[in-house]
């Protein structure tokens, strides 16, 4: 009954935001609508159930394997695809908690892992070809292949053969592993359908076969017959802007009649708008005649969109706020998406809607806190989920979900353990991340230190002031602020007597010298003293300190520099040079007396032992030798340290990035003039009594999975072994007993808790062993909230035998001892007196006999789970693993207390917070296993900032609450700023909609609306595409998929279709009859239907030279596969090192491009998931295997002798590169594909042009068609394929061939760290000018670019053998002849005619680019600094690719053109005409004349031209006709034909993927 209440109340709700029609009677409104599809085909959803088990651990992919072969019935043998879905979720539930199973549904409905099991169909089909295999189920076994069951047992009976059954095999990230036999020898990879039947006795063979020990069994897919259906893809956004129609921009060429979709198939449409009417009315049969209304006002579209006064425009954002926050409840959310993407047609009924004070307050309320603590202003949309942060702008829905499977597998976690409630989402809401950003110091109030000055009391700097807040005074940038504080302290370690440290301590003397305000320390470092040169280390200390105290240490660290000037730059200093300085600077002292001085143990023999005592400490076992410097304690990089330059401007960088740390302490009192500087530096949270690398490294952070299932009784090892890792942890976990020591616990609610759980892995037969548990068990023994467990990892003969082996009696003790102090105390005794004989007490004996076959499980455990060889140490804190620790590798006390502190500081101290403000809610169950499985599952988690709403919100009229729907279960806590009248809002809504369905989560909607508008602030309809659910037809068969429809749109206004995908898709139309740019429901008469192909899934990336940091401008990357080492290719740019290269699913490999950038460079070093990169290796395995953006780190190293060689420089005697350039390109015209391009043809001449919507493309083909009759030589077209229409690129091969000319279509994505332009023109204007440099190969030398409009009337060559005396690219100015067009010259006053400074202001259609100068200057990289600048204001570069280029004229030179190369009638007086090589048909401002009109009044030859074009047209679609049907334009019947085609796609066009 309530739901139907609500429903009512949201029909009227959607009646009341309706308009009813304007006029007596409104035209039809037709549906428009639009799908993507990939380019590969559809695979079993069977397949994609299996890989989101394998994502949720491998474990329960392989029960849910086990599971599929005990079916009755195969899987593939169920007679539809619902029904073998339905069987494979059954299977399903045992594993999955049913609040997970919706997000299955969701992810098996995007089909986000079609593109993994791709790559696993790829493998497959290049072995099976490579092969001699017919059978689609086949093994490989090393490099040899089994195709029949019978050959598979065979093979695996043969003796080990390194070279074939035994060679090692590639494995990927992907690859299913069988539980337990990851580390056997022999690798078996099985290649078949888990849902067919003969897959299991495959299966039953390689189980039995790696249980037992001797296989590792790898599964991978394949199919043996493959769907044909492509996958049809969601999670994208279609708008449908309304078009200026100032110009007339159509075609007014005939249109193709409409399709289909009478007025009856219309009315019969159950599902308007995402609702379905014909179910609506089946489950309230009441509200029938008002659904039938709803119906009606849905599909009937005004003709027009109401106009609104201005003054009706200033609440048009409040009235939709209030419109919204009327309804509470889930109905608000479709109210909202309702609104938000019909906006244009609904703003005049918002009018109706009173916006009362108490909202208009409130909403300014919340804006503003917004904007402080979170800097969200409107109309900015944000997503909070569990308090990470997702910007609607950016935000994709499949990255979203990776992070949904995350928190819910921390839910599922927390839930699991009985944590619920405010506990549960305060624990969930923690930001663990924040103190990790703090880099780690080290107390350098140490006696080791000798501290050459002390700005606090050295004379020299006694005129400086004296208070901290001089600080905060302001200064220049980059001057360092003098003040006498010793808040700069530089403690450089160093051996004194190698080359190495030189330069470091000179360029320290000279901060001395010039009075830095930096106080300088020494430590000498004697980690490389041998018995040869002991003695010399001994004298260069010695003598240190006699000078000091003889003199000053500042003379001392001048006695230094002196030596070194004296032994010159690289022979290492001897005792000898040390004497003989020492009596040259004392004149009074012999060479006997100097040298009994430097003795060992003399007088000045002092501080040696502490030295090495804090380098010890410091913990850089790795850099011995080499110089290392602290600032404030905090360790700076090594490279920086031993190159000059980069020391010198790292010391002040760091200083300056302190100095901001310092004033922030000031302005807010923690720093005062009455503290002492430095106890208040070593005083903070992040300084360490020593520092371990082992410890406060962030990189490579390994965690183990503790959240398994435990399992008892476990009799034997072959029991123990067949659990899953996960499990085994699981199972260790729970039999664990704990040393401890007298007050290692505490109390929080009603709980006893351990803060800190350590496990220490060791041999006690060995003495590492020893060392390790006697260190760990002290600090247990002084130390507060902490346990230890000690886990034997031994295999030695004493420990099965001998009862009173260490390893058995310490794993005993702690097991039968009452008191886990009793058992510290009892080993510590052991382990400290091993000569003694040892008493076992009496507990001990029961349990000793079984120690044995604990042990062996244990041992098993490290092996398995931990990768441990026998007696090999590790430390795991608080489920981290710290290690393994190297033979030699010390982990003593203060590491472990230094491991305590980390763990506090970086997570423990926030977790106790917690719980100690929910200690009401902590019982007696939450125990310090608890809190262990809860930092298993918070730790590793993703590491992205979470974000806590502002506590002062107000919530009685803006902001919409739903509660979770099952209060008692685990649920996501969401909330949405956002404005409801904004782009923001049309993109967030359906996804919140989603997020409903799929999960269970508390919602809260903040409406924050722009308080004042002065235009319609949402001027595009929109639609998101996507299904929770996968969907079936009634026989049982899948249905077509989602995609995105509009329906009851207002016929009249012009409307243009842009898609909005994620930002690694490139897309391309495959399917549109009509002009998708002009899309007019009154003219068209019909539906209009379009279909995109997903053609591409981008590689992007970021690539830096190793030693300098930069990006190497100009290096080349080619990506291919194995068999096809060039497929594509791309330019690094100098902005971000960043590229972009294209892909499909599958396995890759990157490398640098023979030639010049191979030479020069070699790639050191990658990061990235699914990236792998061999040491030395000269290329990059790279997987792509989902739809998310795949983004990578690349490093590169000049080779040796090439430090001065450069990219881009001239190489006149360098013979040029070679290789196949696809660039950024997918197709070639009239040129032979498989021939290798060496260098450009110098004969040929490069054109660029741009269009969009069948207009401009008849605009274009005119254009071309006139520069080919004027011009003599070759001519090769590159076109942005981005915006062309199926029409356009299916024509051009024809055109190719009747005229003669090459093409290449060059593909470019705007790159997500460029500021976004939201209108479709404007996005192409940047394309002309934005990534010159980086959309054509290196080869190409020069381009020209011609306007879509233009008509050339010259010879073209004369323009591309122009000399532009250096400059990188030549435009024409604008004319100034016609003067009755003055007052539109915008360029001659204002802000133009200051910043031209007397140069002309130059037109952007038509220019000609030396490439190779505008690459060596940098122009592409300069100009996109400059438009990242200027674009983020929404007046600057109206004209965009026109103005950023005159802007820059200063610093990007324009040679300007003689005035008759470009002649258009607005600006250009008549008589020019006669002159004119190039006509541009520019818009009048005055006159508003339609392109078509004016082209055919100012250029007599255009309608010859045209009608040429039609006529080719139409004898090509005649000729298609008699050959049955428009197949490609490759078909093979039109060989002989004389329309014969010249132009096909090249053979190395990437079909990578398409399986």
């Amino acid at each position: 009954m309530l739901r139907a209440a609500a429903l009512c109340v949201s029909v009227l709700g959607l009646l009341g935001l309706l308009a009813a029609p304007s006029s007596a009677e409104s035209s039809q409104s037709y549906p428009i609508t639009t799908l993507i599809n990939a380019k590969w085909t559809q695979t079993p959803l069977y397949l994609e159930v299996a890989e989101y088990l394998a994502d949720e651990q491998a474990g329960l992919f392989w029960d849910y394997v086990q599971g599929v072969t005990k079916l009755d019935t195969a899987l593939n043998e169920y007679d539809t695809e619902s029904q073998q879905y339905n069987a494979a979720l059954e299977l399903v539930k045992s594993h999955v908690s049913s609040p997970q199973l919706p997000l299955l549904k969701l992810v098996v409905s995007m089909h986000s892992l079609t593109p993994r099991i791709q790559t696993h169909f790829q493998l497959a089909e290049e072995l099976r070809s490579g092969g001699s295999c017919q059978s689609y189920t086949f093994v490989q076994v090393g490099t040899e292949l089994a195709c029949s069951f019978n050959e598979l047992q065979k093979k695996l009976e043969l003796p080990l053969a390194k070279e074939s059954l035994d060679a090692p095999v590639i494995t990927y990230s992907f690859d299913h592993i069988f539980p337990g036999s990851e580390n056997n020898t022999r690798t078996v990879v099985l290649y078949g359908d888990l849902g067919s039947s003969q897959f299991r006795i495959y299966h039953k063979l390689l189980e039995k076969e790696a249980n037992n020990g001797k296989i590792r069994y790898i599964l991978r897919h394949q199919l043996a017959k493959k769907e044909t259906r492509p996958v049809r893809l969601s999670g994208y956004g279609v708008e449908l802007h309304l078009k200026s129609t100032e110009y007339k921009s159509q075609d007014d060429a005939p249109k193709p009649e409409a399709g289909g979709s009478s007025d009856e198939d219309l009315a019969n449409e159950s599902d308007v708008q995402g609702f379905d009417f014909k179910m609506l009315k089946q489950k309230h049969p009441t509200l029938k005649r008002a659904l039938d209304q709803l119906r009606q006002r849905l599909l009937q579209g005004n003709d027009e969109i109401a106009q609104l006064k201005a003054w009706e425009f200033q609440d048009l954002g409040l009235q939709a706020a209030a419109a919204v926050a009327e309804i509470q409840g889930d109905e608000t959310l479709q109210i909202l998406q309702y609104t938000a993407h019909n906006f244009p047609m609904l703003a005049r009924t918002l009018l109706a809607h009173k916006v009362t004070d108490a909202l208009r307050a409130e909403v300014k309320h919340n804006t503003e806190a917004f904007g402080r603590s979170l800097n969200v202003a409107p109309p900015d949309g944000a997503l909070f989920i569990n308090g990470l942060f997702f910007d609607a702008d950016t935000m994709d829905l499949y990255s979203l979900i990776e992070t949904l499977r995350s928190e819910m597998r921390v839910l599922e976690s927390l839930h699991s353990n009985n944590v619920r409630g405010k506990l549960a989402s305060s624990l969930l809401a923690l930001d663990l991340t924040a103190s990790s950003k703090k880099e780690f110091a080290i107390d350098i109030r140490d006696t080791a230190v000798q501290w050459v000055n002390d700005i606090e009391n050295d004379a020299q700097y006694r005129r400086w002031p004296s208070s901290v807040m001089d600080l905060l005074r302001p200064t220049f940038p980059g001057m360092l602020r003098n003040i006498r504080k010793n808040v700069f302290n530089l403690v450089l370690v160093v051996d004194a007597l190698q080359p190495t440290a030189r330069s470091v301590i000179k360029l320290s003397e000279s901060f001395v010298i010039h009075q830095a305000p930096i106080r300088l320390g020494l430590v000498f470092d004697a980690r490389e003293a041998s018995e040869d040169n002991r003695e010399d280390y001994i004298a260069i200390s010695c003598a240190f300190n006699y000078v000091s105290q003889k003199k000053d240490a500042r003379a001392a660290l001048s006695f230094l520099t002196d030596i070194y000037a004296s032994v010159g730059e690289t022979k290492v200093v001897t005792k000898k040079d040390i004497v003989k300085q020492l009596s040259k600077e004392f004149t009074t002292l012999s060479a006997s007396k100097a040298e009994e001085f430097l003795e060992e143990d003399g007088t000045y023999d002092y501080g040696r032992e502490l030295a090495a005592e804090f380098i010890q400490r410091l913990g850089f076992s790795d850099n011995k030798g080499q110089p290392q410097a602290l600032l404030n304690g905090v360790p700076m990089a090594s490279n920086l340290v031993t190159a000059d330059s980069d020391f010198e401007e790292a010391i002040f960088t760091e200083i300056m990035s302190h100095t901001s740390n310092l004033q922030k302490a000031v302005y807010k009192g923690e720093m005062t003039d009455s503290d002492v500087a430095i106890d208040y530096l070593m005083n903070q949270p992040h300084v360490m009594p020593r520092l371990n690398q082992r410890i406060l490294s962030q990189e490579d952070v390994r965690y183990l999975d503790i959240n398994g299932v435990a399992y008892k009784n476990l009799g034997n090892v072959g029991a123990l072994n067949r659990l899953s890792n996960r499990d085994m942890t699981a199972t260790l976990m729970e039999n664990l007993k704990y040393f401890g020591g007298k007050k290692s616990t505490e109390v929080i609610g009603g709980s006893s808790l351990q803060f800190l759980t350590i496990w220490v892995f060791a041999d006690l037969d060995t003495e590492q062993g020893r060392s390790l548990l006697t260190h760990a068990l002290e600090y247990v023994q002084s130390s507060e909230s902490v346990r230890l467990a000690f886990i034997p990892n031994t295999e030695s003969a004493s420990s099965q035998s001998d009862k009173k082996n260490l390893n058995r009696l310490a794993w005993a003790a702690v097991q039968s001892l009452p008191e886990p102090s009793q058992a510290t105390e009892l080993v510590l005794k052991w382990l400290k007196k091993p000569k003694e004989k040892i008493e076992i007490p009496a507990q001990l004996e029961d349990i000793l006999g079984s120690t044995e076959l604990h042990l062996k499980m244990l041992r098993v455990y490290s092996q398995r789970v931990l990768g441990l060889t026998k007696s090999q140490r590790l430390v795991i804190g608080n489920g981290r693993l710290y290690g393994p620790l190297a033979a030699e590798e010390t982990f003593d006390s203060a590491d472990f207390a230094l491991l305590a502190r980390f763990s506090s500081l970086q997570y423990g101290d926030k977790v106790r917070q917690v719980l100690k403000e929910s200690a009401q809610d902590v019982r007696e169950e939450f125990t310090s296993d608890t809190l262990l499985k809860l930092y298993a599952s918070l730790l590793p988690r993703q590491t992205k900032t979470r974000f806590k709403l502002p506590t002062d919100l107000r919530s009685d009229h803006s902001v919409v609450k739903l509660p979770p729907k099952q209060e008692k279960l685990p649920h996501f806590d969401i909330a949405a700023v956002l404005d409801p009248a904004s782009r923001a809002a049309q993109k967030l809504t359906p996804i919140l909609i989603l997020l409903r369905q799929v999960l269970n989560c508390q919602l809260n909607l903040y409406l924050i609306p722009v308080p004042q508008h002065s235009d319609m602030p949402v001027k595009n309809f929109y639609r998101y595409v996507v299904e929770p659910e996968i969907q079936f037809e009634s026989t049982g068969s899948r249905s077509e998929g989602p995609l995105a429809k509009f329906s009851g749109l207002p016929a009249n206004p012009l409307l243009t279709q842009q898609l909005q995908v994620p930002e690694n898709w490139l897309v391309e139309a495959v399917r549109a009859v009509y002009d998708l740019d002009n899309i007019k429901l009154t003219d068209i008469g019909g539906p209009v239907h379009s279909e995109f192909d997903l053609e591409y899934l981008l590689l992007e990336g970021h690539c830096f030279d190793a030693a300098s940091g930069a990006p190497p401008r100009g290096l080349q990357l080619v990506l291919g596969t194995q068999s096809q080492p060039i497929l594509v290719d791309t330019i690094v740019m100098a902005n971000l090192g960043y590229f972009q290269l294209k892909a499909n699913p599958g396995a890759w490999s990157l490398r640098l491009r023979e030639g010049k950038s191979s030479d020069i460079y070699g790639i050191s070093h990658i990061e990235g998931t699914n990236t792998h990169h061999t040491a030395g290796s000269s290329e990059v395995q790279v997987l792509i295997t989902s739809l998310q953006s795949h983004v990578i780190k690349l490093r590169v190293a000049k080779k040796p002798g090439m430090q001065q060689a450069e990219l881009l420089a001239d190489d006149n005697e360098q013979a040029p590169q070679s290789g196949i350039w696809n660039s950024i390109a997918s197709s070639f015209g009239g040129s032979n594909g498989n021939q290798v391009v060496t260098d450009e043809d110098t004969e040929t001449i490069n054109i660029f042009s741009v269009a969009s919507g069948h207009l401009y493309e008849r605009l274009l083909r005119i254009m071309m068609v006139s520069l080919l009759e004027h011009t003599k030589s070759p001519v090769k077209f590159w076109f942005l394929k981005n915006y062309l229409s199926p029409q356009f690129t299916d024509f051009l091969p024809h055109m190719a061939s009747e005229y003669n000319f090459q093409y290449e279509l060059v593909q470019y994505k705007w790159p997500r760290w460029l500021h976004q332009q939201t209108e479709k023109q404007r996005t192409i204007w940047g394309y002309k000018i934005l990534f010159l440099d980086v959309l054509f190969p290196l080869n190409v030398r020069k381009i020209i670019f011609v306007d879509a409009d233009a008509i050339v009337r010259t010879d073209i060559k004369e323009l591309y053998d122009l000399d532009l005396g250096g400059a990188p690219y030549a435009y024409t100015p604008f004319c100034d002849s016609r003067k009755e067009m003055e007052g539109f010259r915008f360029w001659k006053q204002g802000y133009w005619r200051s910043h031209l400074m007397g140069r002309r202001y130059h037109i952007s259609a038509l220019y000609v680019v030396d490439l190779k100068r505008f690459r060596k200057i940098a122009a592409g990289d300069r100009l996109r600094g400059q438009y990242q600048a200027l674009s983020q204001d929404p007046n600057s570069l109206s004209n965009l690719d026109q103005d950023l280029p005159n802007n820059m004229i200063h610093q990007v030179a324009i040679k300007s053109l003689p005035d008759d190369w470009l002649w258009c009638q607005t600006w250009c007086s008549d008589t020019s005409f006669k002159t004119a090589k190039v006509i541009d048909l520019c818009n009048n401002p005055q006159t508003k004349e339609a392109k078509l009109t004016a082209a055919q009044r100012i250029v007599p030859e255009w309608k010859d031209y045209d009608g040429e074009l039609k006529s080719l047209m139409a004898r090509i679609e005649d000729h298609e006709n008699s050959h049955g049907g428009r197949d490609t334009v490759e078909d093979d019947s039109l060989e002989q034909d004389p329309l014969e085609v010249t132009t096909v796609r090249p053979s190395h066009e990437p079909k990578h993927g398409e399986l």
